[in-house]
């Protein structure tokens, strides 16, 4: 039987989404990253060098636990509108989890039951 998960991520929120078999299963995480603040002029520099730094650590703990809950699906399914789904796919393509991904799509903010809809529909394809 497979076991496949397909992640809707963003860098607020990730919902994971397990098919096995015919049942289906999802988890929502949130990051707890805020939103980037502006920063004006070079009198702020050291700032925007602080947060970034404090952000990339946030995200790297928050695809840590994302990858954390993964187990050891057959295949991968990534997607979402921005950046994180190609941040959190170099990440697995360093783990041990790097042979298992399958595509990496964009997609818009989906509900949940589109992410659902949309991982069950691509996987059923699939097999």
């Amino acid at each position: 039987m497979s076991r496949d998960i397909g992640v809707w991520i963003d860098h607020q929120k990730a919902v994971i989404v397990r098919v096995t078999g015919d049942e289906i299963s999802e988890s929502t995480f949130r990051s707890g990253v805020g939103a980037h603040p502006r920063y004006s002029g070079s009198e702020n520099a050291g700032g925007e060098k602080q947060y970034e730094a404090r952000n990339t650590q946030d995200l790297n703990r928050y695809y840590d636990e994302v990858i954390g809950h993964l187990g050891t699906p057959d295949a991968v399914l990534l997607f979402g509108p921005g950046e994180a789904k190609l941040e959190l796919r170099a990440r697995l393509d360093r783990s041990a989890l790097a042979g298992r991904m399958v595509a990496v799509e964009t997609a818009d903010a989906l509900t949940d039951s589109q992410i659902v809809a949309r991982v069950r529909d691509h996987f059923t394809v699939l097999h």
